[in-house]
């Protein structure tokens, strides 16, 4: 049954009441979300949507409720992609209840959805969030008289401290539960814009006993914007601060790695290896090389990713994530990504898998694709190993220090100019403004950072786990079968030796191809298939020499041309499937990488050699 007069849909109750959470990006919305759940809730797919959302089911007092934590958005009849989904979610599924989040201290600005949704006459319940930040600045709400005219609860809370978070969570429970009917809502934009909001009403609501402040109150936030977002001194601070964030992930995320790497290694020694000497030998190594390799290879990714949600959940947080994507967004309007792309380019250069993660802060979807699709370019520190060992053989001293910093270089501008192809091609256009909201600054808590993490790792295992254990299999049986054999005459090598017509215009030999091939899974275990296939010890004097004698300078640099700007790893092919929910895009992804690679090294290498050998 439609009623007519709103533009809701009544449907027959839900056998598992569903609550839906909406409010604009930065007012804590998924904060008091995962308050409300426990930080219990995991990713789940809803058929006929682009998008997942965190979604729980909570029992309590013998009745079990399912909670959804829907995108910001500004406007229910707005046009970007968030709002599109929001729209398509509510007019799909049915649902019991709203809870619309916003920050009570912006109430002026954010009001407009609890007014949308009392037009609509869609059962809600109001959440005005950092009542912490109210009394701060001097904004005063009588939620008693806001309630009555929106015809809705409405509670005062702080989801970062949890102060009043109890109250509204008992509110949430009893609404629910003198909700008869479920609901849809039938064409949500049309209505929204046949019933447009008007500034008088905007003003009626917040003549409900809201006083804001003077707009000309100098508060804390506006003397830190005055320094960090100054015309001249913003930029610098910016890339001041992104690198100190950088050095820490360097120095703190890279290292952590290493126990992890020896905590694998030590259950390989002292369990598995053990564990499975009854089994005949191939077995066993197949154990061990394909699917336990697999894991270790995850498992030593936590750490890293880790230690980056926690840099970025707290940068995000205090406010200032915000500010970085305004700082850039005029730069990178140029490649057809906005302020946040730059950020995830840039810590692509610590790891490629957490920044590829980090991409769901852009609300763009076609932004967001751009972004994964060049992030991968950039040099992450799994490669510099590889680039350290080639350029020490190829270049002496300190040209081989130039040389590496001239790669660094190269990812960055190659990131930069596929980015403005893609987006010249009209393909990953975006035609979202560029909105973004500045939140005043914040201290970030522990609780808050550590609920995030923890989220998003659960997210990132649950993901990639089957993945990798599966790519690292199949990369076993090419590099042990048929039986018996080694090197090129593995399917590894049979398939290096195929591509060699392709390879030989960058001079790349076969066995480095091999290489290449193998260290698809992982860079990490690229020297040792150098080493593997020249039958010497990774990293030994007599391997740099060997290699020293078969390859010159161009083809060192190709070789490291080729690994620079081909794909990452399969744990970041695994990311983009991912965070894609797409084969099609993530093979286009592979193709894109493979071919520029092998531009970029051609082009070097023939021309050098047209140049300096001719």
């Amino acid at each position: 049954m439609i009623t007519a007069e709103t533009g809701k849909t009544t449907e027959s109750k839900n056998e598992l009441p569903r609550i839906v959470f909406v409010g604009q990006p930065n007012t804590g919305k998924s904060t008091f979300f995962n308050r409300v759940t426990n930080a219990t809730a995991g990713v789940a797919n809803w058929p006929g949507l682009t998008v997942d959302f965190m979604q729980a089911k909570i029992e309590r007092n013998g009745k079990t409720i399912e909670f959804v934590d829907l995108p910001g958005i500004y406007d229910l009849d707005g046009f970007t992609e968030d709002e599109k989904v929001v729209q398509d979610f509510l007019e799909k599924y049915s649902f019991d209840l709203i809870v619309c989040v916003i920050n009570a201290s912006q109430i002026d600005r954010q009001i407009l959805l609890p007014l949308q949704l009392k037009k609509l006459g869609l059962p809600s319940l109001v959440a005005l969030n950092m009542a912490d930040e109210v009394k701060r600045f001097g904004v005063k709400i009588n939620t008693q008289q806001l309630s009555h005219f929106l015809g809705m609860p409405v509670f005062t809370i702080s989801a970062k401290y949890g102060a009043g978070c109890s109250l509204a969570i008992d509110g949430i429970w009893n609404t629910v539960n003198d909700i008869t009917d479920s609901y849809k809502v039938k064409e949500l934009v049309e209505f929204c814009r046949e019933n447009k909001i008007t500034d008088e009403e905007i003003q009626d609501s917040l003549d409900q006993g809201i006083e804001m402040p003077p707009e000309n109150l100098v508060t804390f936030t506006n003397r830190m914007d005055a320094v960090l977002l100054h015309p001249i001194f913003g930029l610098p601070i910016f890339f001041l601060t992104m690198l100190v964030l950088f050095l820490l992930i360097w120095n703190i995320g890279m290292p952590a790695q290493d126990p992890v790497g020896d905590f694998t290694d030590w259950l390989q020694a002292t369990v598995l290896e053990p564990g499975l000497s009854f089994l005949p030998d191939i077995v066993k190594d197949f154990v061990i090389s394909g699917p336990y390799t697999g894991f270790a290879s995850l498992l030593g990714f936590v750490p890293l990713v880790a230690f980056f949600f926690v840099v970025m959940t707290a940068l995000e947080d205090s406010g200032y994530l915000s500010r970085a994507a305004y700082l850039m967004d005029n730069i990178m309007r140029k490649a057809g990504l906005d302020g946040r792309g730059f950020v995830m380019q840039l810590f692509g250069f610590g790891c490629n898998v957490p920044a590829i993660m980090g991409t769901r802060t852009i609300r763009s979807r076609s932004q967001r694709l751009l972004s994964i699709l060049v992030i991968p370019f950039a040099l992450c520190s799994a490669r510099l190993q590889v680039f350290v060992f080639f350029l020490g053989i190829i270049l002496p001293s300190n040209m081989g220090a130039v040389a590496l910093w001239l790669l660094y270089i190269i990812s960055f501008v190659v990131a930069f100019v596929m980015a403005m192809i893609f987006n010249a091609s009209g393909q990953f256009k975006s035609k979202d403004p560029f909105v973004i909201e500045l939140p005043p600054y914040r201290t970030p808590t522990f609780k808050q950072v550590a609920l995030n993490v923890w989220s998003e790792m659960k997210t990132f295992v649950q993901k990639l786990s089957v993945f990798m254990i599966i790519g690292t299999t199949i990369t076993w049986f090419l590099t042990n079968y048929p039986g018996g054999s080694e090197g090129l005459n593995t399917y590894a090598g049979q398939i290096g030796t195929f591509f060699q017509p392709l390879m030989a215009p960058l001079g790349i030999n076969p066995l480095l191809t091999v290489s290449l091939i193998i260290g698809f899974v992982a860079k990490e275990v690229q020297l040792a298939a150098v080493a593997t296939m020249y039958g010497m010890t990774e990293g030994s004097d007599a391997l740099k020499a060997t290699l020293g004698g078969v390859i010159n300078f161009q083809q060192g640099f190709s070789y490291c041309l080729f690994s620079l700007l081909y794909v990452p790893c399969l744990t970041t092919v695994a990311t983009i499937w991912g965070e894609t929910k797409s084969a099609r895009f993530t093979l286009f992804s592979v193709a894109v990488s493979m071919i520029v690679a092998w531009v970029v090294a051609f082009v070097f290498y023939q021309g050098y050699n047209l140049i300096f050998t001719s």
